[in-house]
């Protein structure tokens, strides 16, 4: 039962770090839209500004994505963890 339970706690984490990524990406494509379009009716073409939010925050979006959807750990690794921290 331990090992099917932790298994399942593991799967309930990465579902949960996934849709919280996905309302991390949504949040970044409205708020920068909203920011294209504000410099869009404001601005007469000379200084695109909005491109610094855009590359500051997809520099966080682009850890928060490797956080989640990068290669997971495996039994090794965390064993050779372990034996570390004793």
């Amino acid at each position: 039962m331990t090992g099917e339970g932790d298994l399942r706690e593991r799967a309930i984490a990465s579902l949960k770090k996934k849709r919280e990524f996905a309302a991390h990406l949504l949040a970044y494509v409205l708020v920068n839209a909203f920011l294209v379009a504000i410099w869009a009716v404001t601005s007469d073409g000379t200084l695109f500004w909005p491109i610094f939010p855009i590359l500051g925050w997809g520099i966080g979006l682009v850890f928060h994505a490797w956080d989640v959807y990068g290669r997971p750990q495996g039994e090794e690794q965390i064993h050779h963890e372990m034996e570390r921290l004793r």
